[in-house]
C-alpha cells in the first residue's frame, strides 16, 4: 500500500481543500493543507528508501490492480525509478513554499495543481504498464497548461500554448510507437517487453517515434522553444517543477523504453545523438552567454545540462549512464535554487530580472550571496558538488565511445562557468549597491534560509560522498550493460554466435553466454579476476565493469 498512498495523499489533499472550500477557509490554511500532503508523501518515500534492497534488479513493492479498464494496473519501483520518486517528492514541497507569499489571488487552484501535478508525475515513475506510462506522461500538460497560463507573467498564455502544443505533437509519435509495441507483443507490461527482442527494422521504426517525444522533452536542438517561454513565463513553484522533474521524464523514459527494449537501433544511431546533443550544448551555451534576463540565463543553462546528460545515457557505458542518472538529479536540486534566488528572492524584492539593474548585492544580503555562490558553483560542475560527479562520469563515458564528441561535449563546462560566474559577479559584486533600488533590499528570511538549506545540503554531502546513490544505481545499470551486450548479437541464437566467435570456449558455469562445452562469445575480463570478480565480456568490447578492452 506504501506505493498507492503515494499517489492518493496529495488526491487526499485536493479533496480536504475543495470540501473546505465552502467553509471560507483562511488561504493560510490552505497552504498548509498542501504542504502536510506533500511532506507526507515524502516521509513515506524515504520509508520506501529504507525498506529498499538495491542488490537486485527488480522491481519492489509491486502492487497489482487487475481489469482495472482495459489495461492492468500495475505499481512497482526499482532502482531507476526510486530516486526520482524521492527527487519528486522532496521538490514539491519546495514548489508550494517558494510562492508562499507571492501568489494572493486563486490560491486553491494553485495548491490544488501542484498537488494534482504531484499524484501524475510520481505516477509516471511508478506504474509499470507502457500505456500507463503515456497517459500519466501526458496527462502533466493540461495542469502546467493551467498553472502557466494563471499564474504567469505578462506573457503567459502565448508560453503556456508553446509548451501544450510542442510536447503533445511530440508526444503522438511515442503513442504510436507504443501501440506497435502493444501490438507485436500482445501485452504493455514493462517486464514482458523487457524480454521481448524486436526485429532489426522493427526496432528502427520504433526507436525513431520514441526518440522524437523525448527528444521534445529534453529538449534538443530547434525543439528548444517551448522550454525557454515556459519557464521565463511561469511563476516559480511552475519554473521549479520544470526544471526538476518535468526535464527528468525524458532521460527516465530513455532509461526505461530506449536502452532495454530497443539496443540495436539505439547503437546504430548514437552518432548522430551525440552530433545532436554537441550542437545543442554549444548552441544553448552561446546563446546563455548573450542573454541580459537571469532567469532566461538560468532556463537556457537547463539546455545545456540536459544535452550533457543525454550524451552520456547513449554512451552504452557504466560510467555514462551512472553519470546521466546523477547529473539529471543534481540539476533537479540546483537549478530549482538558482530559479529561487532569481525569481523568489531578487525578483520579488525588486521586480526585475535584468541583470543590469543588480550590483553589490553582498554587501547586503551577505546569507544570499553565501547560497547563491554555491548553487553557481554547482551549476558550473565545481569539484565536492553532485553536478561535478555527474558531468565527470557522463563525459568520461561520451569519451570511452568517441574522443571528437567528447572534446566538443566538454566545451560545456568552459561555457557553464563563463556564463554563471559572469552572472555571480554582476550581481554579487561589481561595484557598489546599486543605485537602482532607492531602499536597502532584505537578507533571506527563515522561509528562503530553509528552502535553498534543503537544496544545497545534499547537492554538496553527495558531492563529496556519491557512493550512496552509485552503489544503489549499480545494480541496475549493469545489467542493462549486460542487456545490452547479449541483444546485440542475438540473431538466430547459439549457432550464430558460434559462426561469430569460432573456437572461443568458456570454462566456468557462471558464463551466461552458454554452457563450459558449447563454443560461446564470452571471455572473463583479466583485470576483474586480479580483484577477484568473474565478469563475461564479448571478445572485442570493454569490460562493463571496469572498461578494460577484452581481445
Amino acid at each position: 500500500m506504501l506505493l498507492l498512498s503515494l499517489l492518493l495523499i496529495p488526491l487526499f489533499g485536493v479533496l480536504a481543500i475543495l470540501v473546505n472550500k465552502d467553509n471560507k477557509v483562511s488561504l493560510t490554511n490552505v497552504k498548509l493543507i498542501g504542504l502536510t500532503a506533500s511532506i507526507v508523501n515524502l516521509f513515506i518515500s524515504l520509508i520506501i528508501f529504507i525498506l529498499f534492497d538495491f542488490s537486485t534488479n527488480q522491481f519492489q513493492f509491486v502492487q497489482e490492480y487487475h481489469q482495472i479498464s482495459y489495461f492492468d494496473f500495475y505499481l512497482g519501483v526499482d532502482g531507476l525509478s526510486i530516486y526520482f520518486v524521492l527527487l519528486t517528492t522532496i521538490i514539491i514541497p519546495i514548489s508550494l513554499l517558494s510562492n508562499w507569499t507571492s501568489i494572493s489571488k486563486d490560491v486553491e487552484s494553485y495548491v490544488i495543481i501542484i498537488l494534482l501535478l504531484e499524484t501524475l508525475l510520481l505516477a509516471v515513475f511508478l506504474v509499470l504498464d507502457i500505456l500507463l506510462f503515456y497517459i500519466f506522461f501526458e496527462s502533466i500538460l493540461p495542469p502546467l497548461f493551467i498553472l502557466i497560463g494563471v499564474f504567469g507573467s505578462d506573457n503567459r498564455v502565448k508560453a503556456s500554448f508553446y509548451l501544450f502544443l510542442y510536447t503533445l505533437l511530440g508526444s503522438l509519435f511515442l503513442l504510436l510507437s507504443i501501440l506497435a509495441m502493444s501490438s507485436i507483443m500482445s501485452t504493455t507490461d514493462f517486464d514482458t517487453l523487457f524480454k521481448g527482442n524486436f526485429v532489426y527494422l522493427t526496432q528502427l521504426f520504433l526507436f525513431y517515434g520514441i526518440f522524437i517525444a523525448f527528444a521534445v522533452k529534453t529538449p534538443t536542438i530547434f525543439l528548444n522553444t517551448w522550454l525557454l517561454k515556459a519557464h521565463v513565463e511561469s511563476p516559480l513553484g511552475g519554473s521549479i517543477i520544470l526544471a526538476a522533474i518535468v526535464l527528468k521524464l525524458s532521460l527516465y523514459g530513455i532509461l526505461r523504453l530506449i536502452l532495454p527494449v530497443l539496443p540495436k537501433a539505439y547503437m546504430d544511431y548514437t552518432y548522430i545523438i551525440y552530433l545532436i546533443g554537441v550542437i545543442t550544448i554549444i548552441y544553448a551555451s552561446l546563446s546563455t552567454l548573450r542573454t541580459i534576463d537571469v532567469k532566461e540565463l538560468i532556463a537556457y543553462s537547463s539546455v545545456s545540462h540536459a544535452a550533457v546528460y543525454l550524451l552520456g545515457v547513449f554512451s552504452n557505458s557504466l560510467q555514462g549512464i551512472e553519470g546521466s542518472i546523477n547529473l539529471g538529479l543534481a540539476h533537479g536540486l540546483v537549478s530549482p535554487g538558482l530559479f529561487i534566488c532569481a525569481g523568489g528572492i531578487l525578483y520579488d524584492r525588486s521586480h526585475t530580472r535584468l541583470i543590469a539593474f543588480y550590483r553589490g548585492m553582498a554587501q547586503i544580503m551577505p546569507l544570499f550571496a553565501i547560497f547563491f555562490f554555491i548553487l553557481c558553483l554547482a551549476n558550473c560542475g565545481a569539484p565536492l558538488t553532485l553536478n561535478f560527479i555527474g558531468e565527470f562520469l557522463s563525459l568520461y563515458g561520451v569519451f570511452e565511445r568517441s574522443s571528437l564528441y567528447g572534446v566538443f561535449a566538454s566545451s560545456s563546462i568552459v561555457f557553464s562557468a563563463a556564463y554563471t560566474i559572469y552572472m555571480y559577479q554582476k550581481i554579487s559584486f561589481g561595484g557598489a549597491y546599486s543605485k537602482m533600488f532607492t531602499a536597502n533590499l532584505a537578507d533571506l528570511n527563515k522561509r528562503e534560509f530553509m528552502i535553498l538549506l534543503t537544496l544545497v545540503v545534499p547537492t554538496v554531502i553527495f558531492g563529496i560522498y556519491p557512493a550512496v546513490i552509485l552503489d544503489a544505481i549499480h545494480y541496475s545499470v549493469t545489467t542493462l550493460i549486460y542487456s545490452f551486450d547479449i541483444n546485440i548479437f542475438d540473431c538466430t541464437g547459439p549457432d550464430s554466435w558460434e559462426s561469430i566467435f569460432e573456437g572461443t570456449t568458456g570454462s566456468s558455469g557462471d558464463n551466461p553466454f552458454g554452457e563450459p562445452s558449447d563454443p560461446v562469445p564470452g571471455r572473463r575480463c583479466p583485470a576483474c579476476l586480479e580483484e577477484e570478480r568473474t565478469v563475461w565480456v564479448i571478445p572485442g568490447k570493454c569490460c562493463p565493469y571496469c572498461g578494460t578492452p577484452v581481445n
